[in-house]
Formats: C-alpha cells, structure tokens, sequence
C-alpha cells in the first residue's frame, strides 16, 4: 500500500449543490467519523432519501460530530441509532440541549405526517408507509450524545480529535477543527457548519483558526451580496412590513424556523411595541418546538449577545404560545390584525400549512418570507410568484401577499463567506464547496479564485468520494455503494413539482374553458398526448 493509499478519504454524502441532508464521512485506517447526519429537504426526490438506506454501513462509524442542531444537519441520527448504531454523538452544550427538543418534535411531525399519508393512502389503495422514526426513537437517540466546550480538544476515536469554535449560525452552533494523524504529520480540517453573518441579534461573530489542508465551506448565499446589515435597518425594514401588512381584520403569517429565528423575530418585534413604532397587537408563536426552544434560549441567555432582550420580549402581555392543537385551531377564529410565526420555515411541514390554507386565498392576509427557500419547498413556489398552489392535496388560489425579508438569515452573504474563508488561510490542500444550490456555489467560487487557486477549489455531487493527500484532493470511486440519485438532481425542482404544476395548469384552463365542449376537447387532446407518449 502506498502513501496516498493510506491518506484519509472523505465521503460527501449530503448537502452537495443543494442546501439539505448534510453529511460527510471521514474515513482513516480502520476509523469512520461522521459529521453531521442531516434530513433531507426540498423536492420529493431528495425527501426520498431520507427514507432509503444509509450510503454507508452504520456498523463502519464510530463517532458522529454535530456542527449544530438545526434538523437538516441532525435530523437523520434518530435512525442512525434506530438501525443499532451504539456510538458517540459529540456537539457543544447547547446544541445537546437543542438537539433534544428539536430531534423528538422532528419525530413527532414525521409520525402525524405518515398518519394523514397513510389515510390518503388507504383511500386510494396504495401502500402503507412507516415514519423514518418517531419521537420515541429520537429521545433514544440522546443518551448517545456527549458535550464538549467550544475550544477544547477532544480526542473521538485513536490519532484523531476534534475542537469546536463558534460558528456563530446558533445557539451552539459550532464549526469543527479536526486533526487526522498520519505518518509526516498531523492533517488538518475544518467543516464550517453554517457560517453566521455578521450583526445577527443572538449570537457572536464566527471563529475559527488558520492554516488548514483541508476546508469544507458552506455556500447558502455564496451569490448574495446583501447591503450592511445594521440592527436599526432589520427593524426598519420589519416595521414597514407589519405595516404594510396591517388590515383590521388581516393576518401577517411568518413561516420561521421554530430555533432562533423565532426568536429574534420575537425579541424585535416586542421592542418594536414597546417603542410604539407598530401597533401592539397580538403576537402567537404557534409552533410547540419554538416554545421549548425559547425555553432552552431563555436558560443560555447568558451565552447569547442579547440574550436579556429575547428574556424580557417573552414576557410581553401580547405575546402568547401555543401548546395544544385545539389552540392552535382556535386561531381560525382570531379576530383583528394579528401576527403568527409558524414552523416550518420552508412551509413543508408542521401548523404552517394550516395557518396558510386558511389565509392565502384571502386578500387580507400577508405572509413574510424571513428564510431561506430550497428548491422545490412550498416556501420557495409561493416566493416565485405561483397564482395557485396545493396543499394536503387542495387547490388553494394565492390571494394573499406575499414578501420576503432576508435580514434575518442565519447564513453570511458572499462576501462574509469569503472573507471568512480568507482568513482561514494558508489552505494548501482544497476548499469543497458545500451546502448551497449551484448558483450560489458558483458566486463564491468566483469570489475565491480572487485570492485562492481555482483549481483547487472543489465542488462535490452527491456522493462523491476524495482521498485527501499532501498534494491536493483526489477524487475515487465511491465504493460499493453507488450514487442514490441523478448527481445532477439535487437543489432542483422534480418531475413531483412538474406534475403538481401541471395539474394546476389543467385545473385552471378547465375552469376558464367557456363550456362543457371546450372543456372535453381539452381532455381529449390530453388523453391524444398520454397515448403518444
């Protein structure tokens, strides 16, 4: 065996050109660390994944490293465990305390969703499904968690051992040092985990030392360049939207992730009544995770930059949780302008899609896109203007107003991303590009090659596989377990959301025809096509 046989190989099993399903291996001799174990979002093809056998045996890991607790960098470890995996979770305090509230709701949702599926299912005779896990089996995963400070080494398996540094994304957010001993000396890597961008409300500006062989960045909004982001502006600029959303018997709707972003939401829109900039009106965080979030937030206040704020918004008279389903259905009859913030953010899951099938076809209501949204959610259709969308199968007419606010990103902008990547210099093997759709990727690999080699700039496809040498990345085979999907497919929309267009295409000519006879010479010119085919 050679030098360059013996050197590390890693594995990019997720979040490659798209932003969901984080997951990378790494693999020494006779050692298998995994970082990050995302759930997969966007299209049905990808969410397929979730659902499909790991691309690597769970027998062969012997540690797992958490960068953070958000569900598309966590939410796949429940079934990690579920399979009989008996090892080692390491991640900062924080992320351990997240992590437990948001791996058990994640559970929780899959089982209600599978329930109404499988219903559906029933009716049209088609076969039954099971959750990929459930809460149970989320809580069952968390005994395997271990908590380790920012910045204190940390051996995880023999010549390898990790460090964490405030990635600065959320609470307990982290990007991970890791160094591999080999044979000269020791390799060293950095996984940025999601890069926080600078003045974001709760946490502290990202860290991280210098001089690497290997660096793995996330590029969310590598193409982005957002103008400076000032405390006053992000209230500026959410103040005109309450505003403007404002009607006597209207809703603003705010899809949001359940963790932070919800948070800082709350913390400013409290301030913002408090100082009578906007009306005090009822404010609902329908969404139970958020609430045992802000609970978690509330016990690490002292971690976080205004972590006193977020303190004294959530005990506002105006604000108010809700715990059960029977509140949260009374919310159908809340009279006066209100505000609701709901996960999931993207719009695929959780109270969300009910709060929007009862407000998107009224002209009263507004929804206030504060997130990022991937290829092929809800979230992402609605932000590209469709006029009508389905929900749990309905057709649903979009009447409502539909803005998006980008100020409150957990993710820095191109330039923060590449400045971040400066410092991280000298980097003499590679940077991989990861965690961003194509686009994007392609914006900060521009930015990059202003001061980096180009051609040692690497953007991986799903499962692709590189052994990380003195010289540089070589991409190899990736073993017995081959590519699951189009390496071309991911962060793209699928023949799913084709489909779902088109039959909102037909429904509506169908509707416009003049009368019975146009409209059946519109079905027989489809039935023509599909006898073609």
């Amino acid at each position: 065996m050679t030098d360059i046989d013996r050197s590390p190989v890693l594995r990019i099993h997720g979040a490659a050109r798209t932003v969901t399903g984080s997951c990378h291996v790494v693999e020494t001799e006779g050692h298998r660390i995994l970082v990050d174990c995302g759930l997969f979002q966007g299209s049905k093809t990808e969410k397929e994944l979730n659902y499909r056998d790991f691309p690597f045996d769970p027998r062969d890991v012997d540690a797992v490293v958490l960068t953070h607790a958000h569900i598309d960098h966590s939410g796949l470890i429940p079934k990690l465990v579920k399979t009989g995996w008996d090892g080692p979770i390491y991640a900062t305090p924080a992320t351990c305390d997240l992590a437990a509230v948001m791996l058990p709701d994640s559970g929780h949702i899959q089982e209600i969703e599978v329930e109404r599926l499988n219903r559906r299912n029933g009716r049209r005779g088609r076969a039954l499904v099971e959750p990929i896990y459930t809460a149970e089996d989320a809580a069952a995963a968390m005994t395997h968690f271990r908590s380790v400070a920012y910045e204190t080494w940390r051996e995880i398996v023999p010549g390898v051992r990790v460090r964490f540094w405030n990635a600065g994304h959320l609470l307990g957010s982290a990007s991970v040092e890791m160094e591999v001993e080999t044979e000269e000396r020791p390799l060293r890597l950095l996984f940025s985990g999601d890069i926080g961008p600078a003045n974001k409300l709760l946490e502290h500006d990202p860290v991280a030392p210098k001089s690497w062989d290997y660096v793995l960045c996330e590029a969310t909004y590598g193409d982005t360049d957002r103008a400076e982001i000032t405390e006053e502006r992000r209230r500026a600029a959410l103040k005109a939207e309450v505003k403007a959303a404002y009607r006597p018997d209207g809703a603003l709707l705010i899809p949001s992730f359940a963790v932070e972003r919800t948070q800082e939401l709350l913390a400013d829109l409290a301030l913002l009544m408090a100082r009578g900039e906007i009306p005090t009106v009822p404010v609902i965080i329908d969404s139970p995770l958020a609430t045992r979030a802000s609970e978690v937030f509330r016990r690490h206040a002292r971690d976080l930059e205004e972590g006193q704020r977020l303190v004294e918004a959530m005990k506002a008279h105006h604000i108010r949780f809700t715990e059960t389903v029977e509140q949260s259905m009374a919310l159908d009859n809340q009279h006066g302008f209100h505000i609701v913030i709901a996960a999931s953010g993207m719009c695929e899951a959780g109270r969300i899609r009910h709060r929007l099938k009862n407000w998107l076809w009224r002209e009263e209501g507004t929804v206030l896109l504060v997130g990022y949204q991937a290829a092929g959610t809800l979230g992402r259709i609605l932000e590209e203007g469709a006029e009508v969308v389905r929900i749990q199968g309905d057709p649903i007419r979009v009447r409502a107003r539909i803005r998006k606010l980008d100020l409150y990103s957990g993710h820095a902008d191109g330039p923060e991303l590449a400045e971040w990547v400066r410092h991280r210099l000298p980097i003499s093997g590679a940077v991989f590009l990861v965690h961003g759709e194509e686009p994007a990727i392609a914006g900060l690999a521009t930015r990059l090659a202003a001061f980096y080699p180009e051609s040692r700039i690497v953007v991986p496809s799903l499962d692709a596989a590189y052994r990380l040498t003195a010289e540089g990345a070589v991409e190899i085979d990736g073993g017995r377990f081959p590519p699951r999907i189009d390496r071309a497919r991911p962060g793209h929309p699928d023949w799913h959301n084709d489909w779902q267009s088109l039959l909102l295409d037909l429904e509506g000519q169908l509707a416009q025809a003049a009368d019975d006879r146009a409209r059946g010479v519109i079905i027989r010119k489809i039935r023509r096509a599909l006898e073609e085919a």
